[in-house]
């Protein structure tokens, strides 16, 4: 077996551009939403993904992950990605920056919480905790006592960590019969289908403008740098290293909206996010321990 690897620096590196990349897609959504709807916005991205990810399998000879197998799991975890993206972009022009990201980090405890029910994985106390921290953190977020703050944006926000959860775990599965490059480009290829089918339901896709092709470019680039810094960095560190990283997130994300879109520096969405960071820190740090990793 091949030693673990652990290059904090170089995680942290990767991390950077992680973060970057997952602000420049809310960015670009926002500036996108007033020309294309989200449908059209999955269109274009995908279309962008598939490019690159097909020209990096062939580049790298992983053309063999573009044969057809596994499809049927492929095209239940790939609707639900579409339906958790779409979401997410709905609520993106909805709610503050964020809150948005803020409720995103609570996706890992539901993965936490249903794996037991869906991989047979046991629900230790550790798990049952974050669990139940996570879910208070999202009521802080949330606010459901206000009936203004519990608006359309906020359920959406919260539909979209729901898919982004189940994602994952069908996710979790596939990696364990193929190739994530197979996972990727079969991810870009059936939302580009997904994408074509449902912005185009009613005969007219808009095509982005002149002010708004250079955002789309971004979103679809930027998709792919927040992902893959992301697993890069997981690939360098422990994943108790590289969490509260991707923690940085929310702090950012909260200044440029507020410098860019004038949004107001909210302390409880703050406060709630860091919960939420504390229930995904306590199941990742247990999960490690129990196996033997430091």
């Amino acid at each position: 077996m091949a030693p673990n690897i652990h290059r904090p620096v170089a995680a942290a590196l990767w991390m950077v551009g992680s973060i970057v990349g997952f602000s420049a897609i809310a960015v670009s959504g926002r500036e996108i939403g007033a020309e294309l709807d989200t449908f059209e916005m999955m269109l274009f991205r995908s279309i962008i993904g598939l490019v690159v990810v097909a020209a990096l399998a062939i580049a790298t000879g992983q053309g063999s992950a573009m044969a057809p197998r596994h499809l049927g799991r492929h095209l239940f975890r790939n609707l639900l990605h579409f339906a958790g993206q779409n979401l997410w972009l709905y609520a993106l022009a909805l709610i503050p920056l964020a809150q948005l990201f803020a409720l995103e980090f609570s996706a890992p405890v539901m993965v936490a919480l249903a794996a037991p029910l869906f991989l047979k994985e046991r629900l230790t106390p550790a798990r049952a905790l974050s669990a139940l921290i996570g879910f208070l953190g999202v009521l802080v977020v949330a606010r459901p006592g206000s009936l203004a703050a519990f608006s359309p944006g906020l359920v959406a926000a919260l539909l979209s960590a729901v898919a982004f959860a189940a994602t994952a775990l069908v996710t979790k599965t596939l990696t364990r019969i193929t190739p994530v490059m197979a996972i990727l480009f079969w991810l870009t290829a059936m939302q580009t289908g997904l994408g074509l089918l449902t912005a185009g339901w009613d005969g007219d896709i808009t095509l982005p403008g002149a002010r708004t092709l250079p955002w789309v470019l971004v979103l679809g680039l930027a998709g792919l740098l927040a992902h893959l810094g992301l697993t890069k960095a997981l690939s360098l560190a422990p994943a108790v290293v590289v969490t509260p990283l991707d923690f940085l997130r929310l702090p950012l994300i909260a200044v440029v909206g507020m410098a860019l879109y004038g949004e107001q520096l909210d302390p409880v969405v703050l406060v709630g996010g860091a919960v939420i960071f504390a229930a995904n820190w306590i199941n990742i740090r247990a999960e490690t321990q129990f196996r033997g990793v430091t």
